[in-house]
């Protein structure tokens, strides 16, 4: 499908990377991974024509569809969730637009018997044949079942996306792609957003695309779960296996450890070849076997290791001063946003040292407790602060609140003090921003460099309590590693809003989960609450969530979750069979419209033609509505 050619790009003269090649083949799922500022996004864009490389080739077919998600989106203000995404059918709304253009001027006219009127049902047929078989009657469908295991509900549908989060915003546009069938998708950290049970959905239509898919990811079970091949940009070069993320790592260190040795070897080898050809110089007998080795030694090709880009954060959060035994406390704290409770009568204490998680779906009140903690947003109950405390508050989307007109060295400046001014390079080159990388602006940074430099800038002022919601987001894996070590040896106090299970391991003691507008505290670290919910890991959790209902102590309720469960169970099989009924259907329906488009006269010259493809769009219709029927069944049991 595409294949890309010594491809080079630089950057203020340096190669972010030089001669690349490879080749992506339809089926591939390419996890393609590196340090941030490694070169992904830009590689990405380089793949959607976005952007010029200095040097090489991409060679594609002329009719290649690519759909790009990049991290950065723009919306039109004023429409709606399902306004936005029926953009991604660009060629169906314009065909819709023609026919009711057409049928508002045959309800007008009364030539009937006008060259002109009859050509008007002439085109009303011919647009009416193209909007079926681009799928016209079915568009509508697939874009709420989409945007349903996107994690939106039919209350959504009609609301306007100026009233969506970032986030929101980013699952719509994420849906838009996953419509438009195209034959390549470019994903830039496609799960930064989703919550674990839209991964798990995400996961299950990537598995099942047929085109090429390249994403840009940390999230290392996403990637196990989804890719079949991993290309690592390192050092301007790359390193491209045929394997996930886990076993491409594993293979890797496997060969360059073979490297390794064999280059110990040949050094040895040459070493001793080296000494010979020092002994037979001195002696005239001898010059001729010399001379000979010498030829032989620069015939030898020199065995290469292949490099490691081991660069690292240098991070450290240090304590401002030390604060009361009790740094937190709440008492009967909720949170309301109109008529929709999020939080409601919490208790909670935290007290000096510990360092907490909070665990638990989206929109179940973890970030809004955070933003009350650092008071952020109103709230009611009481929650009061203990003596001497200072919080540093790292909010999800921090990296957004850089001005992206500045320079990362006057991003510093500007937020420093006298104390702290004279540290801003230090502090900068501890975050991997050394030499002339300080005068970039920011709005040239990958994602994960905006995170570095906003975990920067946050150390400008003095904490001895750290709130941090989703700090790893963008970060690429050993940062990840630096960041969690840096945190354990914090000796402030800790609270954690994570859906890395990775990250939280033996990092926190204490964990809330977050449900049904309350939290429930397990004293231990994440270990201690998976083997407590008795669950392996935080997906199970969201799994098991979503198809069982909590029992009670009564008999009576106890059986009635034991039938809500076969309920459950009877639906999720139906709703499946359903889906593999109607994929099936999709595809032959699609692979009859492109015989049309390319043969039509010998297509409908077979017998039964019209009857045999109307069934077929009937029993699609049919099976729709009743996947709608049982899909309001199942969310209503849910």
């Amino acid at each position: 499908m595409l294949n890309i050619h010594n491809l080079s790009i630089s950057f203020g003269g340096e190669y972010l990377f030089e001669e690349i090649a490879f080749r992506l083949n339809a089926g591939d799922r390419v996890g393609l991974v590196g340090k941030n500022g490694a070169g992904k996004s830009t590689m990405l864009k380089i793949l959607s024509k976005e952007q010029e490389p200095d040097s090489g080739q991409i060679a594609m077919d002329k009719e290649l569809k690519i759909g790009f998600l990049k991290q950065d989106i723009d919306f039109v203000l004023g429409r709606t969730v399902l306004e936005e995404s029926y953009e991604a059918f660009i060629e169906i709304k314009k065909i819709e637009r023609e026919i009711d253009e057409i049928n508002a001027q045959l309800a007008e006219r009364t030539d009937y018997e006008s060259d002109s009127y009859n050509q008007l049902i002439t085109d009303l047929s011919d647009h009416t044949h193209q909007y079926e078989i681009l799928g016209g009657y079915n568009y509508q469908g697939e874009t709420e079942r989409v945007l349903q295991g996107l994690g939106f509900v039919r209350e959504d549908f009609d609301k306007l996306t100026d009233t969506f989060s970032g986030g929101w915003r980013m699952r719509i546009e994420l849906a838009k792609l996953l419509l438009q069938n195209n034959d390549v998708l470019l994903l830039d950290e496609p799960t930064n957003h989703l919550d674990i049970e839209s991964i798990i959905w995400l996961e299950s239509f990537l598995k099942n695309y047929t085109g090429v898919v390249v994403i840009v990811s940390h999230d290392k079970m996403f990637l196990d779960n989804v890719t079949n091949r991993t290309i690592e940009i390192s050092l301007g070069r790359i390193y491209d296996y045929n394997k996930p993320y886990s076993k491409y790592l594993v293979l890797r260190k496997e060969i360059r450890d073979q490297q390794l040795a064999a280059q110990k070897n040949q050094s040895k080898q040459i070493e001793q070849t080296e000494k010979l050809i020092e002994k037979f110089r001195a002696k005239a007998t001898k010059a001729s076997m010399a001379q000979s080795l010498i030829k032989k030694l620069d015939k030898v090709e020199r065995i290469e290791v292949d490099e490691d880009d081991n660069a690292v954060m240098n991070i450290s959060f240090p304590i401002s001063v030390q604060p009361g035994k009790v740094v937190i406390e709440a008492e009967k704290v909720g949170k309301n946003y109109g008529e929709k409770e999020i939080l409601s009568n919490i208790n909670l204490l935290v007290e000096r040292g510990s360092k907490t998680a909070f665990v638990g779906q989206n929109g179940q009140g973890k970030s809004t407790l955070a933003k009350i903690i650092i008071d952020e947003i109103s709230h009611t109950g009481n929650l009061k602060l203990g003596h001497n405390v200072q919080i540093g508050y790292f909010a999800q989307n921090q990296s957004e609140y850089l001005d992206g007109e500045i320079t990362i060295h006057d991003t510093m400046i500007n937020a420093a003090n006298e104390k702290t001014r004279s540290k801003v390079r230090d502090m900068l080159g501890a975050f991997l921003f050394r030499g002339d990388e300080v005068d970039k602006k920011v709005k040239v940074l990958s994602g994960g460099e905006r995170n570095r430099l906003a975990l920067c800038k946050m150390l400008l002022e003095p904490f001895n309590v750290l709130v941090m919601d989703e700090p790893t987001n963008h970060l690429d894996i050993k940062s990840k590693n630096i960041l969690k070590e840096a945190l354990k040896s914090f000796e402030g106090t800790l609270i954690l809003v994570s859906h890395d299970r990775d990250f939280l391991q033996g990092l926190t003691n204490t964990v809330y989960e977050f449900k049904n507008r309350k939290i429930k505290e397990y004293l231990g670290d994440i270990d201690y609450y998976l083997e407590q919910r008795r669950v392996d890991n935080l997906r199970d959790i969201e799994k098991k969530d979503k198809q069982i209902k909590s029992a009670s102590d009564t008999k009576e309720t106890a059986k009635q979750t034991y039938e809500n469960q076969k309920k459950l169970k009877s639906l999720n099989n139906k709703l499946s069979n359903i889906e593999s009924k109607i994929n099936k259907l999709e595809r032959e329906i699609k692979e009859i419209d492109v015989e049309l488009a390319i043969n039509y006269d010998q297509t409908i010259a077979e017998p039964d033609f019209f009857d045999k493809y109307q069934a077929k769009k009937d029993e699609l219709g049919s099976l729709m509505e009743n996947w709608e029927i049982l899909q309001e069944e199942l969310d209503t049991l849910s």
